[in-house]
């Protein structure tokens, strides 16, 4: 059987709960109460609903996320879990109901984890470039205590809008794998609305009408050969 507590060398966040006997309508009293409706499961465990302080809750979910072990205790049983999911109010943003995960601690796990941007680019600095990011979360594959809360990012290498930072250049941790293409975008710097305009107006009246052409095409469902011909034509009546 897998142990209910494992301590590790870390500080990890706690929160306390009790069983739930509410269930139905009577929970939405229980919310008015303060106190809010969770279910903690996993693969070792038998199945529990509890509760817990509302207010507790919001404060370990802001610092822990989904990727970080917290210490759970029911009652008189502890358990190293994940909060796994979490239902929040459409119109307040309040959490509503929250799902426990103890995970096999000797078993790695998927989590989405947050990337969080730092730095300065010169290519915003002195360019006025945007950013653009591309991904803000990541699903990334660990043991359990390895998970990180969140992954940073340093922007200082984007120098030019030629610049990019790729999922094989994120800094992880050992034992911590990216669940996405290695050479997925992760963020770049896009040039200045002026920038562009400048571009399209510079590109050759050919280019143009090339483009226009082909756009036309498209709407009419016509070949590039079709259309060819169909001037080919055009050009022999004017000729004649």
């Amino acid at each position: 059987m897998q142990p209910r507590h494992v301590q590790f060398n870390v500080f990890m966040l706690s929160l306390k709960a009790k069983i739930r006997k509410e269930i139905g309508k009577k929970v939405k009293k229980r919310r008015k109460q303060g106190l809010l409706p969770a279910v903690l499961y996993g693969p070792k465990i038998k199945n529990l609903i509890i509760e817990l302080d509302s207010k507790e809750f919001e404060s370990i979910y802001k610092e822990a996320g989904e990727s970080s072990l917290i210490s759970l205790q029911v009652d008189n049983d502890k358990f190293s879990v994940l909060i796994h999911e979490v239902k929040k109010d459409p119109l307040t943003g309040k959490p509503i109901h929250a799902d426990f995960y103890q995970p096999i601690l000797t078993e790695e796990v998927e989590a989405t984890v947050s990337i969080v941007f730092e730095g300065e680019a010169l290519a915003i600095k002195e360019l006025g470039g945007t950013l653009v990011r591309e991904i803000s979360e990541i699903e990334v594959k660990a043991l359990p205590k390895d998970l990180p809360h969140e992954i940073k990012v340093n922007i200082d290498g984007l120098k030019t809008f030629d610049d990019e930072i790729l999922v094989k250049d994120l800094k992880l941790s050992e034992g911590v794998t990216a669940q996405r293409d290695k050479n997925e975008i992760v963020a770049v710097v896009t040039p200045p609305e002026t920038e562009k305009i400048e571009e399209e107006l510079e590109k050759p009246v050919e280019e143009k009408v090339e483009e226009v052409e082909e756009a036309e095409e498209k709407e009419e469902g016509e070949k590039p050969e079709e259309k060819k011909e169909e001037k080919e034509e055009e050009n022999e009546e004017k000729s004649k």
